[in-house]
């Protein structure tokens, strides 16, 4: 009896990883080495949702009873057992939380300012290929990114197709 549940445990945990219920890992940004200009051609198609910040720098924090930013404080930093773990994720925390509503091969760029490096503009990309429906979009500019540069002071987020920019939303300081 117990070679048979413990054959059925496995074949159904093979059935669940071909049928492909195991969650691929989120795409990667990719470090862009200059951020191209690109044409501006908004369509309805595409749009951005809404957008969460978080800045995880002990300097910053003040005290705070709001459950919801103590959690994210603790989801951020959950594992960071040493100063070196912990220091590795200050920094900037992007979500974009954005739609297309119609299948599409796209890139997400986030382009940024720091405040150590004045009007120098950088970016990270990450693309979807056969993207539809509502989606989310994760950057980070933590680590030593975040303690040489310092603090981002302004961005802007572009949803690109076909290298026109099809979707935007910025930071109120971007110009």
């Amino acid at each position: 009896m117990k070679r048979l549940v413990i054959s059925l445990s496995l074949a159904l945990a093979v059935s669940m990883v071909s049928a492909g219920w195991c969650k691929d890992p989120a795409p990667q940004a990719k470090q862009l080495d200059k951020a191209n200009v690109l044409p501006l051609a908004l369509d309805d198609h595409f749009e951005f949702r809404k957008t969460k910040l978080f800045l995880n720098d002990p300097k910053t924090f003040t005290p705070t009873e709001d459950p919801m930013i103590i959690f994210e404080r603790d989801r951020i930093n959950f594992g960071a057992v040493t100063g070196v773990d912990r220091a590795a994720r200050m920094g900037n925390y992007f979500t974009f939380f954005w739609r297309c509503s119609v299948k599409a091969d796209v890139t997400i760029r986030l382009e940024y300012r720091q405040e150590n490096l004045g009007a120098y503009v950088q970016a990270r990309e990450i693309s979807y290929t056969g993207a539809k429906g509502s989606m989310q979009t994760d950057f980070k500019i933590i680590g030593d990114d975040y303690r040489q540069d310092g603090r981002v002071t302004a961005w802007r987020a572009l949803i690109i197709e076909n290298g026109k920019i099809v979707g935007l939303t910025a930071s109120n300081l971007w110009d």
